[in-house]
């Protein structure tokens, strides 16, 4: 037995997928979790009707009186959380058997933890195990050492600057230690690398598991993919550099601001994209991709 944690779904389209992500939950190892859907899709969606089809008393659904879009429908299910450890697992992924066992495991393990995370295997829209370059790239920046990774202080930031490896619906938050701190509204793409640098850069500790307890699934109608299509992703990911830059010399930390205003990563996920558009015969795509970059 541990700390239950609780599953926090910010739903906005897809309840096909919805109903994959709650069986998910319902087949956890640990029954010691509770289920909460946050339905953000305004009506679109009849969340409730498929949650019907689940006779667990753990399941609740909070329908949100008026569309709050993606970062505030996190925040919200911080908010509406019972438990200290909360996941906001995304509505198209879908947990693995032991994830719960996982994180209330390193819950115990660590006390003084602001928040847990793991590796994830990465699935297509029809749940088939899926290459994915920008993943492939990197799980290269993955700190080598024992079974965890302990991330802390200016070289966690570094390392997240190099390449953010945090898949971040895999993240388990404490709540007590996160004392109300939340998501910024200030971002729509990149508010989990927001968050969890500026949680490092405050003290904050994180400590994550090399096992694969989650499933990501990567698909065309993605908020991700939509997205990074429209630039805005990587719009979003040079001005979060340049902040973090900002910060870390304000700490004296001369290293990590470097790494910062270098971008390298983000540099290479555009250059990637322009080709991969190129290959695609989409090259109008792709001049606009370059252009963007050399601009930045």
């Amino acid at each position: 037995m541990g700390d239950p944690v609780t599953i926090a779904i910010p739903f906005h389209r897809g309840r096909d997928y919805l109903r994959v992500a709650i069986e998910s939950v319902l087949a956890q190892e640990s029954p010691d979790w509770k289920l909460l859907v946050v339905d953000d899709s305004g009506g679109g969606d009849d969340v409730e009707e498929v949650v019907s089809t689940f006779d667990d008393a753990r399941l609740t659904v909070h329908r949100n009186p008026v569309n709050l879009g993606m970062v505030a429908s996190w925040n919200r299910c911080l908010d509406l959380a019972e438990s200290d450890l909360v996941t906001l697992l995304h509505a198209d992924d879908r947990l693995e058997s032991g994830y719960v066992t996982l994180m209330q495991k390193l819950a115990r393990l660590h006390p003084d933890v602001t928040a847990f995370f793991c590796g994830a295997r990465v699935i297509d829209a029809g749940g088939r195990v899926h290459f994915s370059f920008a993943d492939s790239i990197k799980r290269v920046f993955v700190p080598s050492g024992g079974e965890e990774v302990v991330l802390e202080g200016r070289t966690a930031v570094r390392a997240l600057m190099r390449g953010n490896f945090i898949m971040c619906p895999t993240l388990c938050y404490r709540q007590s230690a996160l004392a109300g701190e939340r998501f910024s509204p200030d971002w729509k793409q990149v508010q989990d690398l927001e968050f969890t640098t500026r949680l490092l850069m405050d003290g904050h500790r994180l400590v994550g598991a090399r096992e694969e307890a989650y499933a990501y699934r990567r698909h065309a109608q993605a908020t991700t993919s939509l997205q990074s299509d429209s630039l805005l992703r990587f719009d979003e990911e040079f001005r979060l550099f340049e902040c973090v830059a900002q910060r870390a010399d304000s700490l004296g930390w001369e290293d990590v601001a470097r790494v910062s205003r270098r971008k390298a990563i983000v540099r290479l996920h555009l250059g990637y994209r322009a080709v991969a558009d190129t290959l695609r015969l989409q090259p109008g795509r792709a001049l606009e991709k370059l252009r963007f970059l050399l601009q930045r």
